[in-house]
């Protein structure tokens, strides 16, 4: 599914935009490179925490990336407690006792955490060296190429079936291609901590669509745990917002 989404986001994508190959920088193919196998790594280490957790706790986990950039960027003592609410809201996903959580789920869930974090500098970076959606293109194009083998061999013969192409084709549109492209344009016109606190809230929408999609239930610690997440990753945004305005402002 990984790999049917990102080749099926890759077509659509090279037929609308078109990109041009010529008149780039070494260090924006590069960019283009790497942000190609950031989308390939947390597409893959997301499906796989996905077969082991519920979809509301590995997006919780996966928004510690986020957050941790966020706090890093602040370079603020504050922005540490912000640090400690997230790790209590962590603590809480396990229920009181992490042994109902999957390790190797986690596991997983804390290398789509770093890939996001990662996504976000990659978007940012591809986003000012490339036109329109361009970059977004080629890098999907990077990861597709990237992802086929794994792909291939996992699925098989699978892949002859004509509802699987059609599944993997609407997953790669709905789940990839708009809200990738959508995502690129809101960092070119929205500053990055306006657009963190939006992504802030995603542990709360995949909850509620695991919930009606999905039938999956979580207990109130677990959704105590996700709240806290959300509140810690607002707060590390806001603090991080206000530090590098006050960097800016001129001495007097």
């Amino acid at each position: 599914m990984v790999m049917l989404r990102l080749v099926f986001s890759a077509v659509v994508l090279l037929i609308i935009a078109r990109p041009r190959l010529r008149g780039h920088a070494r260090s924006a193919w590069l960019s283009v490179l790497w942000f190609g196998v950031v989308l390939a790594g947390m597409n893959g280490l997301f499906y796989l925490a996905l077969e082991r957790l519920p979809l509301g706790v590995t997006v919780t986990i996966e928004v510690l990336g986020p957050l941790v950039l966020s706090i890093v960027a602040s370079r603020r003592a504050s922005a540490w407690l912000w640090a400690l609410l997230a790790l209590a809201g962590v603590i809480a996903l396990g229920g009181g006792g992490w042994d109902d959580l999957d390790p190797l789920g986690v596991l997983f869930a804390l290398g789509a955490a770093a890939s996001w974090a990662f996504y976000i500098l990659a978007s940012a970076r591809v986003g000012r060296a490339f036109p329109r959606l361009d970059g977004l293109a080629l890098a999907m194009t990077a990861g597709a190429l990237l992802s086929l083998p794994f792909g291939i061999t996992d699925a098989g013969t699978a892949l002859l079936r004509l509802d699987i192409l059609a599944l993997g084709a609407a997953v790669a549109v709905l789940s990839s291609t708009i809200p990738y492209a959508f995502e690129l344009i809101a960092l070119r016109r929205l500053p990055a901590a306006a657009f963190a606190i939006l992504m802030s809230l995603a542990p709360a929408t995949a909850s509620l669509a695991g919930f009606i999609f999905l039938g999956q239930t979580l207990s109130w610690l677990e959704m105590v745990g996700i709240a806290l997440v959300i509140a810690a990753s607002i707060g590390a945004v806001r603090t991080s917002a206000r530090a590098a305005r006050e960097a800016s402002e001129p001495i007097a």
